[in-house]
């Protein structure tokens, strides 16, 4: 009995699904087990029309008993991409084809008329395909040009992209041959352009110092001041001095979009860094990740990316809380009575919020409106944890109006990912053997190694930490953006003035006032 390869994607894994057929003579059945669910089950009749329309002998003609075996028999097969690998599982058993000696690997879903639909996940099938090394991929023209991104690393698998069955069937017969992919890969890795610059937002020098600070090593930042200081500007304006995705994290972030159907036709692929902006009336579930089977939420969209999260307060203080986790590990874990999947979340957490819920605390122009216990309840929705997660706090003032009518820098953003890129590739060139990419993601180990700190520098900040000010968490956090600083200054060793400067966004009456 030959065997037919396929695949199942279980969160951000791949599982191979091996199809096996039966073929015997008596009462009409066509059956499918292996724990199959409602759209794998309703496959029997889209391939049976399937077969019939592209000029081959449909199941159940004659009195015949068909099994089709989902194996293993423990894994619940979900979706419709299974419907090509059992036409041709089908097809072989009856004897109206034969298989190549080639490993192969089959994806897709059959219309009625025989024609190939696209399917999610095209780039993991294909990593997944490489990885056990198979010779041959074939899935849905359309998801083509994705599965062939395996090719930005060196492989030797060859991907066909049919349109419908009986391509397919030709394609094993030998009358269609396999044309290798071009990538133009210079073209796909070119550096994006951005019609907004961060000049055209006026005055807020010390919060853009944050931003290219947080941009170059990945630290998590929070805006705090009254409305319209230009704090939602500052978030939306980071995009366009972060630098470009590498090539492996451009896999990374694909792969994700990929299995939830995010990915565009052209090109299918995502070069830019993410920037998620959910509204706080978001669930739970809709930010981290969840449902039935489990997929990624937003703080997974956002791996490798920025997560903005304006009005902070407003959003649920479960959903707050759940940011806790992967904020410190850089993934989420999402447990089910009967399975378990772990995400991505390597975020930078962007967050904007006012001061109290009318926005006026403490503004000498402004009288505040709100009850003690309506800015109590505020402030309670930014866990003391949370706020000690968060690398830099920035207080925004109002802006001026000389600096309002000053003329804009066109050309800032450029000047300042110059500075973000050439300190990334400081980071990259230090952990090229630690598996990181990025200072924030240092582990205590990691921090211990290379944010050394010289005598005097040890006796700035042993006052703060002996005074509570600075707890442990804090403290290694503070590490942390001083490497990241020194990075910019190109400094191989932390200085008294890096470290004053990491210290200056915690050590504020904001972070007193939120604990």
């Amino acid at each position: 009995m030959r065997k037919v390869y396929s695949a199942a994607i279980i969160g951000l894994s791949t599982q191979l699904i091996e199809i096996e057929a039966d073929l015997s003579y008596g009462f009409k059945n066509f059956e499918i087990v292996g724990l199959p669910d409602k759209a794998v089950e309703e496959s029997k009749e889209r391939i049976k029309a399937a077969i019939k329309t592209s000029g081959f002998s449909p199941p159940l003609r004659k009195p015949e008993r068909i099994i089709i075996n989902l194996a293993p028999a423990d894994l619940k097969k979900e979706g419709s991409l299974y419907d090509l690998p059992i036409a041709i599982s089908y097809l072989v058993v009856s004897k109206q084809i034969n298989l190549p000696k080639q490993k192969i690997l089959f994806l897709g879903e059959l219309s009625l008329d025989g024609k190939l639909r696209p399917i999610k996940g095209a780039l993991l099938f294909a990593l997944f395909a490489q990885k056990f090394q198979f010779d041959i991929l074939i899935l849905p023209q359309s998801n083509y040009q994705e599965a062939s991104l395996v090719y930005l690393k060196k492989s030797s698998l060859q991907i066909f992209g049919a349109s419908s069955l009986k391509e397919v069937v030709d394609f094993l017969n030998g009358k269609i041959k396999w044309n290798p992919p071009k990538l133009e890969l210079d073209k796909i890795l070119s550096n994006p352009t951005f019609e907004f610059d961060i000049g055209y937002i006026k005055g807020q020098n010390f919060a853009k110092r944050a931003l290219e600070i947080a941009a170059a090593g990945a630290h998590n930042l929070l805006f705090i001041g009254p409305p319209g200081g230009g704090k939602t500007l500052l978030a939306k304006s980071l995009p366009t001095i972060l630098p470009p995705l590498c090539p492996s994290e451009i896999l990374e972030v694909t792969q994700i979009y990929s299995i939830v159907g995010l990915l565009l036709q052209n090109p299918p692929i995502i070069t830019q860094r993410p920037f998620r902006a959910p509204h706080h009336s978001a669930s739970k579930i809709a930010i981290i990740g969840g449902g039935n089977p489990p997929l990624p939420g937003e703080i997974t969209l956002a791996h490798r990316g920025v997560l903005f999260l304006d009005e902070f307060p407003e959003f649920r203080r479960d959903v707050i809380e759940a940011l806790r986790q992967p904020l410190e590990e850089g993934k989420i874990t999402i447990q089910r009575s009967k399975i378990s999947v772990t995400f991505p979340a390597k975020f930078m957490l962007v967050a904007a919020s006012n001061p109290c819920p009318c926005g006026y605390l403490n503004d000498p122009l402004h009288e505040c409106i709100c009850s003690p216990s309506q800015i109590a309840k505020y402030k309670r929705k930014m866990s003391g944890p949370i706020i000690d997660r968060i690398d830099l706090l920035v207080e925004l003032p109002y802006v001026k109006f000389e600096d309002l009518i000053q003329k804009p820098d066109e050309k800032l953003s450029p000047k300042i990912s110059q500075r973000v890129a050439e300190a990334r590739l400081i980071q990259k060139e230090r952990f090229k053997d630690e598996g990181i990419l990025t200072n924030s993601e240092m582990n205590l180990k990691q921090i211990e190694k290379y944010c050394k700190l010289g005598a005097v520098e040890q006796d700035f900040i042993r006052q703060h930490v002996n005074s509570g000010k600075l707890s442990a968490r804090g403290f290694h956090r503070v590490l942390k953006v001083a490497r990241t600083i020194a990075d910019l200054e190109k400094s191989p060793r932390i200085t008294l003035e890096h470290l004053s400067e990491a210290l200056m966004y915690r050590l504020k009456s904001i972070e007193e006032s939120y604990q």
